[in-house]
């Protein structure tokens, strides 16, 4: 992959995010120009859409523990629920590819950064070691994701200045 390549690949991808925050349905904006030209397949995007999520929960999970180091189960709830703030349309079409993966590839690639998720959320939390993450990381950090989930809703992001019509207009003109 040459430089001029990558980098037009991570402006593709900054596109698909803005686009699916806007939507938040769960479904691959294949109408953001570029996404063909720039990933292979399916698979390929939801990698790439994968790690954009995990590299945000990181870095999300890490200042929230650090504002609240007296209760690691709250700072990682908080943690997931700020990624899932900030990136709600990646988050929905996560969700919707773990209901519906399409492929075996994707199937297995989403339940392989599933259960690596729940092994970080559980660790972070301090209710796994490193000794006991894969048999119990899986099960506690999946009891911390549905924690994180229950009250919280995930929002579209509104643009201001942006309706949905002047989006469609402009989309029709490019």
């Amino acid at each position: 992959m040459t430089w001029q390549t990558f980098h037009r690949r991570g402006d593709v991808l900054r596109a698909i995010v803005s686009e699916a925050n806007l939507r938040c349905d769960g479904t691959i904006p294949d109408d953001v120009p570029g996404v063909r030209e720039s990933f292979d397949d399916d698979l390929d995007l939801i990698g790439a859409l994968q790690l954009r999520w995990h590299t945000a929960l990181a870095g999300h999970l890490e200042s929230a523990l650090d504002a609240e180091p007296h209760d690691l189960g709250a700072a990682v709830v908080r943690g997931w629920r700020e990624t899932a703030d900030l990136l709600p349309g990646v988050r929905a079409i996560l969700d919707a590819r773990r209901a519906e993966p399409g492929s075996a590839p994707i199937a297995a690639a989403m339940l392989t950064a599933t259960a690596k998720e729940h092994q970080m959320l559980a660790l972070m939390a301090g209710r796994a070691s490193r000794l006991d993450v894969e048999e119990r990381g899986a099960r506690v950090g999946a009891q911390i994701e549905q924690a994180a989930r229950e009250g919280h809703a995930l929002r579209a992001h509104v643009t201001p200045g942006k309706s949905l019509l002047s989006r469609l207009r402009a989309h029709l003109v490019a």
